[in-house]
């Protein structure tokens, strides 16, 4: 099963802003400790704060306008969602009214003033940041819950050429692969890239690893799903093999069907196997995508799902590279909806309809592209100018 990649909530400091009227801000300062007023009457002059004051109301009146404008927007957004899933269970066609036209409200009012009295900083907690692994932690988790260590090439070309055998005899193009491989690492991304560790990075920014960008929870999900193929296919490899070699890929073999069980343990849902993959378990599972053997039947899969996802669908006409990336990107449901779009709707469909509030609110990409043409349309330059990076001839000439 695939997410929905991008899930969002209202942000809780616009909410703070609604929930707290005027007077809890703008409160007379004889209601405060004596040391407290003492430092506004120092801070500020009267006029100064009743200016304040007054502009804070004009501004608190403006946002919480706007506010009411854009939960009626996005509730418009998540209902439309709605009816087109409705739709499509009962088999009827979609049309423009099942999408929000307009794009969403922008918030046009004044500024939050700036208080001219000093006010103390409150005390926070330090905040806590997740761990993300990196390579080093998924090859130490693996030796640690497996007693394994993947097989890595001696090479980047030989990775891109087993990646290109692979994905070729499982039925995807030279150019999906190289395309959002282009997207996806830029055109120069090695096997083991990491998101926010390449292109001068030096901080990972998510467990994103490969040519396809698999997160951990992709991993386990293709290990659960896809395991019996996995193993199948380790195992043609050994009957060609002998000594050492094939002793080493029995020992892969058998380790593989130990991590698809482990996969395989929760029920076939994303979340599910989200919570294995934020164990140590789940770390030498995604270990494998780095595996010169099994990871590129990940990164073959990762794409090969959508593909076959569509074809179930209904949707028989192959997928270009760009709508591919839709559906790598935010879902096979959600990417689909934007495919299956016929291209009048596309050129006035708000790329909006397939985001929850905050996800589009942070997504740059989709605010200045925002409709289906356009966003798919700046996909497909980003992909025509890395193709030509030598990462990306590369992996074409794998094929």
């Amino acid at each position: 099963m695939h997410p929905h990649l991008i899930r969002t909530s209202l942000g809780l400091v616009a909410l703070a802003l609604l929930l707290r009227g005027p007077q809890a801000i703008a409160m007379d300062a004889a209601s405060l400790p004596a040391s407290t007023a003492d430092a506004m009457a120092q801070a500020a002059s009267p006029q100064a704060i009743a200016e304040y004051r007054r502009k804070l109301v004009e501004y608190q009146e403006a946002r919480g306008a706007f506010e009411q404008d854009a939960g009626a927007y996005w509730q418009a957004i998540t209902d439309k969602r709605r009816g087109r899933n409705a739709k499509r269970r009962d088999h009827q066609p979609i049309d423009a009214d099942d999408y929000v036209l307009a794009q969403p409200p922008v918030y046009a009012g004044p500024k939050r003033p700036v208080s001219p009295v000093p006010e103390p900083e409150p005390e926070r907690q330090p905040r806590q940041h997740k761990a993300i692994p990196v390579v080093a932690d998924l090859l130490q988790a693996a030796q640690q819950q497996f007693q394994f260590t993947p097989q890595r090439p001696t090479s980047e070309l030989e990775f891109k050429r087993a990646y290109g055998r692979v994905a070729a005899a499982m039925g995807l193009t030279r150019e999906q692969a190289v395309r959002v491989y282009s997207f996806e690492t830029g055109g120069t991304g090695n096997y083991d890239v990491q998101s926010g560790i390449e292109h001068g990075g030096t901080r990972a920014i998510s467990t994103a690893m490969g040519y396809n960008q698999l997160l951990t929870t992709n991993s386990v999900e293709l290990v659960a799903e896809q395991g019996t193929g996995l193993v199948n296919a380790l195992i043609a490899k050994a009957a060609q093999l002998s000594g050492p070699a094939r002793q080493a890929m029995d020992h892969k073999i058998a380790v593989l069907k130990r991590m698809v069980a482990v996969a395989k343990s929760v029920p076939d849902e994303w979340s599910a196997h989200a919570r294995i993959a934020d164990t140590q378990q789940g770390w030498a599972i995604h270990s494998m995508v780095l595996d010169i053997d099994v990871g590129p039947l990940l990164q073959t899969h990762k794409l090969l799902t959508s593909v076959i996802f569509a074809r179930e669908k209904g949707y028989t006409r192959p997928l270009t590279a760009a709508e591919l990336e839709m559906m790598n990107l935010t879902g096979d449901g959600t990417g689909l909806d934007m495919v299956t779009m016929p291209q009048a709707l596309r050129e006035v469909v708000p790329t909006s309809n397939f985001f929850q509030r905050n996800g589009y609110e942070r997504n740059p990409v989709a605010i200045r592209h925002n409709t289906v043409a356009k966003l798919l349309a700046v996909t497909d330059a980003r992909m025509d100018s890395n193709s030509n990076l030598q990462g990306a001839r590369d992996l074409a000439a794998s094929f």
